[in-house]
């Protein structure tokens, strides 16, 4: 009757023992360590790198307690603060610019934890690490407005080459208005820009002698246009925020206009600011000479043999295209004078290509950009073209397509393996720019100290709770209060392996919902031992009561808690910041605490009386009989 089968028992035991690997990391604390990452966000990790490392350490004789390289540059761990500053001052003096060097803090769990395992500690915010928060607010008048500028150079070119005689096109605000002598031109036009700009809202008037259409972006397109702005302008913190070095910061989305950054570690506000302000130019020049013998006009090898020696002709740069999946870097000659900068694009979307099947990135620019683009194509057909992102002084080529047409406003560049890369590099080709201006309208600074007193403090109130729930209930439930203790230590275990696992961010009220889960989860243990007295003063046999207080008590169990999910998913769905990290660690701890209440509880309770064992006696507490 009080029997698991062994695939239970056995289920049980896995669990407890991954729960166990997941949690340690979380007890072995923090080293001083150093990260090196590349100065530029879109430079790859040179795999040499750590080698690079190593060396220069043991050159100064400095002693490492740890050192790891993984995809976003090389972290190594030392003993103590001094060796660690010490260590920064020779890696930046035999690294030099390429790389940034940055102080931060690293987990001291082994290596064969992360390596077999993946098992990793939780991230601690800024509440118990310390750091800086930033909250910042998107301009997304600004978004749309420049959205509609792009549109008064377009509607010029449609109507003239349909010889819609208009008297003149604008942009108001939000709203573009083109103006016509007669109403049967404005028909001609509002079929016309009907039909090519669906995403477009018509509307006609009249104005004393003219008549006016006008256009605005409809609601499906103002919010597409405002959830890129955002998405992009995250990415752009994200490429800023590497230089920093900061381990884990948080940057995301709050409502739909405002942007929270969260650098744990940083205590340099003005740095953070800094950074976060940080500039980055976008700009398109024509390919003065390449070495690619593929019939283009620009090919010249000698040209290009003699810059990488030293002979850069007048006018030009040698500059190198974005490595391609071999690691080549193709050396190009690039004319100094700009056709166009990122501050005349307006988009730069991914989409598939219908005619090759492959992607292409989809561009539109403004008028300026426009007229620019297309006197430069028109003379540079068959000659390559080249995208140049200048971040800190420093060039890099994303892309040089060949010409292959006459381009104006709108065009697309070819050449993508697939839709990721497309992504990426419509995004890094708007990173040379916010999408919209951002003002920073909340800021605070949380110091170190007060983090670590923040761990301190929600430890010890989650350390003072659990022992004062294990007293209450040994005390008064006995061996069945004992078994509780054990299941509600099981919980605890599992919620932090949890947490560790999804590699969530642990905060102050995640600590607080830790101490109320504990509590919340003896709740279901107090259930079976009550439905267990009951049985029991009913006159039924102890192991009659055992398998009836636990089948009884789960549809109570279950309704309370399912319940209580439900208002943790509601504080999640509609909460932003602390209030979704309480709703996390709460979401969490109802799942793991029906877990081990239930089964975990059971499966030692029949460890102990179960098992067809002939038991006369039950210690579930003192039982009185009515």
């Amino acid at each position: 009757m009080n029997r698991y089968p062994a695939w239970l028992n056995g289920l049980i035991a896995v669990v407890v023992l991954i729960g166990l690997i997941y949690t340690i990391p979380n007890f072995f604390g923090e080293s001083p360590a150093v990260q090196v990452t590349p100065a530029k966000a879109t430079a790859k990790i040179d795999p040499a790198l750590l080698e690079k490392v190593e060396a220069a350490f043991k050159k100064e004789n400095i002693v490492l307690a740890g050192i790891m390289s993984d995809e976003r540059g090389v972290k190594a761990r030392f003993a103590n603060t001094d060796t660690q500053l010490k260590a920064k001052d020779v890696l930046e003096a035999n690294l030099g610019k390429d790389y940034t060097v940055a102080l931060n803090l690293q987990s001291r769990s082994p290596d064969w934890l992360r390596n077999w395992f993946g098992a990793k500690p939780m991230y601690l915010g800024l509440d118990l690490r310390g750091g800086v928060h930033f909250l910042m607010q998107v301009d997304m008048k600004a978004v749309l407005k420049k959205s509609v500028e792009g549109y008064v150079s377009d509607f010029k070119s449609s109507l003239r080459k349909e010889r819609i005689a208009y008297t003149r096109v604008s942009n108001e605000g939000q709203e573009i208005q083109v103006r016509f002598n007669s109403a049967a031109e404005l028909e001609k036009a509002k079929t016309l820009i009907g039909k090519n700009y669906s995403n477009l809202t018509l509307t006609d008037t009249a104005l004393g002698e003219e008549q006016v259409l006008k256009a605005t972006l409809n609601l499906v397109e103002q919010k597409a246009l405002q959830d890129a702005a955002i998405k992009q302008n995250i990415h752009t913190l994200h490429n800023r925020v590497n230089e920093l070095g900061v381990a884990e910061p948080i940057i995301q989305q709050q409502g739909a206009d405002r942007i929270v950054v969260q650098l744990p570690g940083v205590q340099d506000t003005a740095e953070a600011k800094r950074i976060l302000g940080r500039t980055a130019t976008l700009q398109v020049r024509m390919v003065t000479a390449h070495g690619m013998n593929n019939g283009a006009r620009d090919y010249d090898q000698q040209k290009i043999d003699a810059a990488v020696n030293g002979t850069v002709p007048a006018g030009s740069e040698l500059l190198k295209v974005r490595a391609n999946k071999a690691g080549f870097e193709e050396p190009i000659l690039v004319d100094k004078e700009v056709v166009f900068s990122g501050d005349n694009l307006t988009a730069a979307d991914p989409r598939p290509d219908s005619q090759s099947g492959g992607t292409v990135i989809s561009i539109r620019l403004d008028a300026k950009g426009a007229t620019a683009m297309k006197l430069a194509s028109k003379e540079g057909i068959k000659r390559r073209m080249a995208v140049v992102l200048i971040e800190k002084d420093q060039q890099e080529v994303l892309t040089a397509p060949e010409i292959q047409a006459e381009l104006s406003s709108n065009f697309v560049i070819t050449g993508m393996d697939n839709i990721q890369e497309a992504q990426e590099l419509s995004l890094l080709m708007r990173a040379g720019a916010l999408a919209a201006p951002m003002d920073i309208v909340e800021e605070r600074t949380v110091g170190p100290s007060m983090g670590q007193e923040n761990i301190k403090r929600g430890v010890h109130s989650t350390l003072w709770g659990f022992a004062a729930i294990a007293l209450m209930m040994m005390i008064y439930y006995r061996a069945f209060g004992g078994v509780s203790v054990v299941a509600l230590a099981v919980n605890l275990l599992l919620l932090v392996a949890l947490l560790s696992m999804l590699q969530a961010t642990l905060t102050l009220p995640g600590l607080a919902a830790i101490a109320l889960a504990l509590g919340m989860a003896i709740d279901a243990n107090v259930l079976i031992n009550e439905r267990v007295r009951e049985e029991l003063r009913n006159g039924n046999t102890p192991q009659s009561a055992i398998h009836a207080g636990y089948d009884r008590a789960w549809d109570t169990i279950l309704d309370s808690n399912v319940t209580t999910m439900i208002a943790g998913l509601a504080l999640f769905m509609f909460g932003t910041g602390p209030v979704k990290g309480f709703a996390v660690v709460h979401v969490l701890g109802i799942i793991t605490s029906m877990f081990s209440a239930v089964l975990v509880s059971r499966a030692i309770v029949n460890m102990i009386y179960g098992y067809r064992r002939k038991v006369t006696k039950l210690s579930v507490g003192q039982i009185f009989k009515a």
